[in-house]
């Protein structure tokens, strides 16, 4: 039996211990990355306005003030012929 049963790959545990240590490197760098990021933000990236999206009721309600003798053109002016009995 090894003296190190926890050796990983058959690496010593030197080679383990800087392998985790570039881990902790690396984690820490994007860390600070990433807190740097957070600082430096221009503020109209933080808020943009919502443009409004006009509805299609508001759209109707447009076209009916601004066109009065076509108001209600999108109604079926008569009732089906056929029925249901």
């Amino acid at each position: 039996m090894t003296r190190h049963p926890y050796i990983l790959f058959n690496q010593s545990p030197e080679e383990l211990r800087r392998i985790g240590a570039r881990g902790g490197r690396a984690y820490g760098r994007n860390e600070r990355a990433r807190r740097r990021a957070q600082l430096h933000r221009p503020p109209e990236a933080v808020k943009r306005p919502v443009p409004h999206v006009e509805t299609a009721a508001e759209a109707i309600a447009a076209l009916d003030a601004q066109f009065a003798w076509l108001r209600g053109a999108d109604k079926p002016i008569s009732k089906p012929r056929w029925r249901a009995s």
